[in-house]
């Protein structure tokens, strides 16, 4: 008797470019993605394959060929100049590069329906790919807002989140409110046409978004694949984009 192997999903995964800052390889470039990503998604039944930076748009469009969904990873702040903003004091280190080429691989998910799900800068970028605007420094902007960027271990949750009832959030996390780590100081001023916020913190920052159609399209402000580990209750964020990728694919 022969029995049908599932195809587990291939997960793409946004990278970025660290720079070496000492030793004899000083200067040169690493392309790199957090590894509780990759864990998570293995974890959730998918293959992560990660994307690295690159600028041609042919490659761009055969990186996103077997791809079943996509994952924007966190990392540096999103550049005022895509939101026709200059740079305000606050503002930290950009890598212009990233955000085009986040951009495009971010329209391609769209316009073939791959589910996305957003982390942290991800969710960022998405909101400004969108047309939406960011604060660029909550603290300035903000000075009243609670702490965003967390002095605490990388796995404890500092902040409660409320969860907007009727989203898809709610229906993943089956829950009102939780708890939840912190690392950023730049958020969603304006919301972006196509999204809505389905979380915020008690300051009013948007933590979470989604799209307005059956796109899964989910952003978090949180870093879940820190979290997963002590709060096993995060996977079901990766598990459920994991199952929109797998009703794609089959689609």
């Amino acid at each position: 008797m022969s029995y049908l192997k599932v195809k587990s999903p291939f997960i793409g995964i946004s990278a970025t470019l660290l720079t070496i800052e000492s030793g004899c390889l000083m200067g040169s470039e690493r392309t790199a993605v957090g590894h509780g990503y990759i864990e998570a998604i293995q974890l959730a039944g998918g293959i992560p394959f990660v994307l690295p930076i690159v600028d041609d748009e042919e490659v761009i469009q055969q990186q996103m060929e077997p791809v079943d969904a996509l994952l924007l990873s966190g990392g540096d702040d999103v550049s005022p100049l895509l939101y026709q903003e200059e740079p305000e004091q606050g503002l930290g280190a950009i890598l212009p590069e990233r955000d085009a080429y986040e951009m495009r691989l971010l329209h391609m998910a769209i316009e073939n329906k791959k589910p996305v799900l957003a982390i942290c800068r991800g969710l960022q970028l998405l909101n400004v790919a969108l047309g939406g605007t960011l604060y660029q420094d909550i603290s300035i902007a903000l000075p009243l807002a609670l702490q965003h960027n967390q002095k605490a271990q990388v796995h404890e949750a500092t902040h409660t989140v409320a969860v907007v009832p009727a989203s898809r959030l709610r229906q993943i996390m089956e829950e009102e409110t939780f708890l939840t780590n912190s690392f950023h100081h730049q958020a969603i001023k304006e919301l972006a046409p196509g999204l809505r916020a389905n979380a915020q913190t008690k300051d009013g920052i948007i933590e979470g978004v989604e799209g307005v159609d059956d796109l899964f399209l989910l952003g978090v402000q949180w870093h879940p694949e820190l979290m997963f580990d002590k709060h096993p209750k995060m996977l079901k964020l990766f598990r459920a984009f994991l199952e929109a990728a797998r009703d794609r694919s089959k689609a």
